[in-house]
């Protein structure tokens, strides 16, 4: 069992109960999947470059992406039907956990000029949604070998209902919000 996922089950639901009164252990907010997007416009037209970015993403990830494709030709963008124009992997489990906690304790520590992740990145139903501009701040990508920087969002999906419990589950695994 991941490190994170020990200490939800441990210390996080306790908390959280008490904190919020609920009576079931079932009503506890979780984390039910992390999804990470990365668009790949400017490297569009290079499958080369694609599918660079693409294993870079399998690296960051532990998991194989899926691309994207666009529905319909749209000329002022430049883009084909069906061209690709982004990567997507979903995160659940183990590989969720551990890329979370990968993400708050290594990864987030390492971007440039770092305060703290926004805490208005809440959508309402108690989902977060957070952009990293360069992925080259986790440690599987080294910088020396690289010719394509991207961003990338990550959405960590919970299936609380509301933004408050959400941002209390995230509080209590070291999330570093700006204060």
């Amino acid at each position: 069992m991941e490190r994170l996922q020990e200490q939800y089950n441990k210390r996080m639901v306790a908390a959280l109960r008490e904190k919020f009164g609920y009576k079931n252990i079932m009503q506890v907010p979780k984390i039910t999947k992390v999804v990470i997007n990365a668009g790949v416009g400017k490297f569009k037209e290079d499958r080369k470059k694609v599918d660079a970015v693409a294993e870079d993403l399998a690296k960051i990830a532990g998991q194989a992406p899926v691309k994207t494709l666009a529905r319909k030709s749209i000329s002022g963008f430049k883009v084909r039907e069906n061209q690709v124009v982004g990567l997507t992997v979903t995160l659940r489990g183990s590989r969720m956990y551990s890329f979370l906690d990968k993400l708050i304790n290594v990864a987030l520590p390492r971007v440039r000029d770092f305060q703290g992740v926004s805490p208005a990145g809440f959508d309402g139903r108690g989902n977060y949604h957070l952009g990293l501009k360069e992925h080259l701040v986790f440690p599987e990508i080294s910088a020396s070998a690289l010719e394509n920087v991207f961003g990338m969002e990550v959405s960590v999906v919970t299936n609380a209902k509301k933004d408050e419990p959400a941002r209390e589950l995230l509080k209590l695994m070291n999330f570093p919000f700006k204060k």
